[in-house]
């Protein structure tokens, strides 16, 4: 390469240092945007724990999405919900719902590091998303105040509130709140209106079986439930049973 052609080569590869410098300061401050934005949007949305540490039981978020989404698919049951006081939740409904949905849930403070290693190693093994991780207090979380949205700022919230949540309330609380607004079907909300709907019964009144059947309903309700009986669903109910 002659000198004049090195000299190009140079300018050229010298050239390039502002636009990247240039495309870094932007790029810092698309982000510092997006962190204050962010920021207010917690600071609106950032629960009064003392509301929630005792007390009735309030919409979730999910409930009120569910009652909008009703104007734009008229063929959706009626809503359905009830809550129930936790001391009248049956021992083997609290008990089948941990064994179903997080079996650590007494022993953690709101996120359970073991579980997250094994689903993201069966998530790899298998080569695409087959199992998450989510605590039933990160559920609660998301169900009370977020939305099923699964962009990385929605889980960002999550991991916030959640751990906000389990320094605030403790764990029976917490169960409680799952438990009345957690879904179990289309449009049902709650062990209340489950039970209700499923058995025409109070939720004070369920049997071993049942509330196995509605722990089995807790990942995925609207396509398998004691409704519908699907092999997901009898698969599930085989599994939990086996630790009652």
């Amino acid at each position: 390469m002659d000198f004049i052609s090195t000299v190009k080569y140079k300018a050229r590869r010298y050239s390039k240092i502002p636009r990247v410098i240039k495309t870094f300061r932007w790029f810092v401050r698309i982000m510092v945007i997006i962190f204050i934005m962010d920021t207010g949007y917690l600071v609106g949305i950032w629960p009064n724990w003392d509301l929630y540490k005792e007390g009735p039981i309030q919409r979730s978020n999910f409930i009120r999405e569910y009652i909008f989404q009703q104007y734009r698919h008229r063929d959706w049951p009626p809503l359905r919900w009830r809550t129930i006081k936790f001391q009248n939740i049956p021992d083997h409904m609290i008990r089948a719902a941990i064994v179903a949905e997080d079996a650590r849930f007494y022993s953690h403070e709101g996120f359970d590091v073991e579980a997250i290693k094994k689903a993201i190693d069966h998530n790899i093994e298998k080569k695409r998303f087959v199992y998450g991780a989510s605590t039933i207090s990160q559920q609660t979380v998301k169900n009370i105040f977020l939305s099923a949205s699964r962009n990385p700022l929605r889980k960002w919230h999550e991991l916030l509130l959640t751990f906000a949540m389990e320094r605030n309330l403790g764990k029976e609380r917490i169960l409680e709140l799952y438990l009345n607004v957690a879904e179990f079907g289309r449009g049902v909300y709650g062990i209340e209106a489950a039970a209700r709907h499923y058995w025409n019964k109070s939720a004070t009144r369920l049997n071993k079986k049942q509330a196995i059947e509605l722990a089995a309903s807790l990942s995925a309700p609207v396509n398998h439930n004691p409704a519908t009986r699907s092999d997901y669903f009898n698969k599930r109910v085989k599994k939990i049973r086996r630790y009652f």
